[in-house]
């Protein structure tokens, strides 16, 4: 399984590469790729700091994809500023990261680690209590996510 994140500096950009060049590159790619899912997320927020999309310092990315209940989505988004953020941005090894939403109630949350043993420890020691705090459980309805190595040889 691979992940692949594009960052656009606008909305037109990604618009003009849909209008003028997807159809001929994804016609070149054909075959190379099985079960493909595509989201667009807007930007909300950093987490952190001001959000660079370069991987070159990080080790690891944590993705989480969440689906939130209709009548929860302010608190989600509340509580990921207020209580997921801040325990996040004080975690040793965690580099910088964003929080982006879609319609339809989807949210991502992408974040940036120098090392998968520094992302393990923030994820041993404070995601079961920061859970509880957030109310998680009572938000979300449904949420993906994985820990990405991050690939060199595939950054651009």
């Amino acid at each position: 399984m691979a992940h692949v994140f594009s960052f656009w500096e606008s909305r037109a950009f990604y618009d003009s590469f849909m209008a003028r060049s997807h159809d001929r590159l994804a016609a070149s790619q054909s075959g190379t790729y099985r079960d493909m899912q595509v989201r667009l997320f807007e930007h909300r927020f950093d987490v952190k700091v001001g959000f660079e999309p370069r991987f070159s310092d990080a080790d690891v990315v944590r993705v989480a994809h969440c689906r939130v209940r209709p009548d929860r989505v302010d608190h989600f988004t509340l509580v990921q500023e207020k209580v997921w953020n801040p325990a996040m941005a004080g975690s040793p090894g965690m580099l910088r990261g964003v929080f982006g939403e879609a319609p339809g109630n989807e949210f991502l949350v992408l974040s940036m680690w120098d090392s998968a043993a520094e992302h393990g420890k923030y994820r041993v020691e404070r995601i079961e209590r920061l859970g509880l705090r957030a109310q998680t459980e009572a938000d979300v309805a449904a949420i993906a996510g994985d820990v990405v190595r991050v690939e060199s040889a595939w950054t651009v």
